[in-house]
């Protein structure tokens, strides 16, 4: 059992990703010893910026939604970093050899209708496929729309949790010409220590404080901020003790779903659209989409979602990209896809120590995130966007659930300290 004498540090803050980066910010400069555990080799999590060609790639979030009450836009206009604030080209109708503007008309239109029910009247049994219309033609389209949303099939979202989000969600959605992960990654404080692969094999809280082991020792601390994705705390990646198992329970009613991102580089010069995006099928739950030279790089951006993601990190990058350039190809024409090289690929659901892209709640089960961020014992905390109420699946959510998790450890630690 940890005693006064035998804390190591005051506060460990387990997962470097944008929850610990938000509760290192808010312990730093507050006289307490604080250790950020990252298990991989860096820092950021789904916040990563990769620096290809001197071309920023954020392989995993990338926009700075709901941008007016966004936490990173307001470090970002204080740090000085540009900020584009044009609209996105998503739900702008556009040119495509398969997809008229008509049916472009349609296909939005039916999002639309299908998401006004869900909302004005969400199914009895909550999942968000009931408020489909059975036998619409666009069916597929909105599969595929919840495939780069959650990350999931329609059946396995809540109604309850979309509806949440919706509400709180604003129609601002910016971006970092510099990267996301990198805005990120640059507000880690310089008075918290961080830890590389160390990643926390077991956790103990029976005793006064906290005792943690890693593959480099024991770690005692009087208090731990738990960060780690849902699908890494559902696993047996770390034990747990049984009387954690409603906190296990709760990451497993809000699982990852499953998205990534494929780079390809424009080479030369070729007649491309730039801001533009392109579905590869509207009739497809499963399509791809493009998006032509981002922030007018001669980049093409690639959106996987649900089964086809998974499917990409089961072929794997070389088969992946090779399909990927077929479909360009019977989009835009040989000629003009013999100008795009594979540049970059993410693979979030097959890592290790994150195990997926952002969370959704299961059909009946939005209150576990309720329950996901309760502290446990005034000495485990929990963050991380899977704990915000209608933030999750944000980067700005993971950082107000790291500042509210600190919060409650410098509450704790007031009463608890002499």
């Amino acid at each position: 059992m940890a005693n006064e004498k035998t804390f190591d540090v005051d506060v460990v803050i387990i997962g470097a990703g944008a929850a610990g980066i938000g509760a290192a910010r808010r312990l730093s400069g507050r006289g307490l010893s604080v250790w950020l555990l990252e298990a991989s080799q860096r820092i950021g999590g789904r916040g990563w910026t990769l620096d290809l060609s001197g071309l920023p790639l954020d392989m995993g979030c990338g926009w700075l939604h709901s941008a007016e009450h966004n936490g990173w836009r307001q470090l970002a206009e204080d740090g000085g970093w540009e900020i584009d604030r044009r609209e996105a080209a998503w739900n702008e109708a556009q040119p495509h050899p398969r997809f008229s503007e008509a049916e472009q008309d349609e296909a939005h239109a039916a999002f639309r209708a299908w998401h006004e029910r869900l909302m004005d009247a969400p199914p009895a049994s909550d999942r968000a496929s009931d408020a489909l219309d059975p036998g619409n033609r666009w069916n597929g389209y909105l599969q595929a729309m919840s495939g780069f949303i959650s990350g999931a099939p329609l059946e396995r979202i809540s109604a309850t949790d979309y509806n949440a989000y919706e509400r709180a969600a604003t129609e601002q959605n910016w971006r970092l010409p510099r990267g996301y992960g990198a805005l990120i990654t640059a507000h880690l404080p310089t008075d918290v220590g961080c830890r590389f692969a160390t990643p926390v094999e077991a956790i103990d809280a029976d005793g006064d404080g906290v005792v943690l082991t890693t593959p480099q020792g024991t770690i005692r601390s009087r208090a731990a901020i738990i960060t780690v994705s849902t699908n890494v705390l559902a696993s047996s990646a770390i034990r747990l003790p049984s009387a954690l198992d409603d906190w296990r329970h709760a990451a497993t009613c809000l699982p990852l779903g499953c998205d990534e991102k494929l780079f390809f580089e424009i080479v030369g010069e070729v007649d491309l659209p730039t801001e533009q995006v392109l579905i590869a099928d509207p009739y497809d739950p499963d399509s791809p989409v493009f998006y032509f030279r981002p922030l007018e790089r001669p980049l093409v951006e690639t959106f996987l979602g649900g089964r086809s993601a998974h499917q990409i990190t089961a072929d794997g990058p070389a088969a992946s990209f090779d399909h990927l350039s077929t479909l360009l190809a019977g989009l835009l024409g040989s000629e003009a896809a013999s100008h795009l090289r594979p540049l970059a690929s993410s693979a979030w659901s097959i890592s290790t120590y994150i195990g997926g892209s952002y969370s959704h709640a299961l059909p009946t089960q939005a209150h576990q995130r309720q329950q996901l961020g309760q502290p446990f014992r005034e000495r485990l905390f929990f963050a991380g966007e899977a704990t915000h109420p209608n933030a999750f699946s944000t980067a700005h959510g993971a950082l107000e659930s790291g500042t509210r998790a600190a919060d409650e450890v410098l509450a704790s630690l007031a009463v608890r300290r002499p």
